[in-house]
């Protein structure tokens, strides 16, 4: 399954705005989102929504398609899995949020396909 990468979307933010010659200021003016904002999102701070992706992604000039990456499947939420008690218990934690992230892929995925049908770049 592929999620999106905060990692990767840090990096192009951070890259694409210094090589554009923006301030976080002047990037925040141009898309609406505040200069906070743009440093937490370039430090993974923070998650933007999808319609902030897209004004960064149409700005800056990249594909949100790039932004996805492949989910390492057995490391997921080892922490909160460490803390069950029965195989039964870690069964049903892993399988609770493999449900939860399929949910939430499905809802990114969606929003992109509308964004990609409206024809807007």
């Amino acid at each position: 399954m592929k999620i999106l990468s905060t990692k990767i979307l840090a990096d192009y933010v951070k890259k694409l705005r210094t090589e554009q010659g923006f301030t976080k200021e002047e990037l925040g003016k141009l898309t609406g989102i505040n200069r906070i904002m743009i440093g937490r999102i370039e430090r993974e701070d923070f998650m933007p929504s999808i319609n902030q992706i897209e004004v960064l992604s149409d700005i800056l000039g990249f594909e949100i398609t790039d932004l996805f990456i492949e989910s390492k499947k057995d490391n997921a939420f080892a922490a909160l899995r460490s803390e069950t008690y029965s195989e039964n218990e870690k069964e049903g934690v892993e399988q609770l949020f493999k449900m939860m992230l399929s949910l939430r892929q499905q809802k990114l995925l969606r929003r992109l396909c509308d964004y990609e049908k409206s024809g807007i770049k």
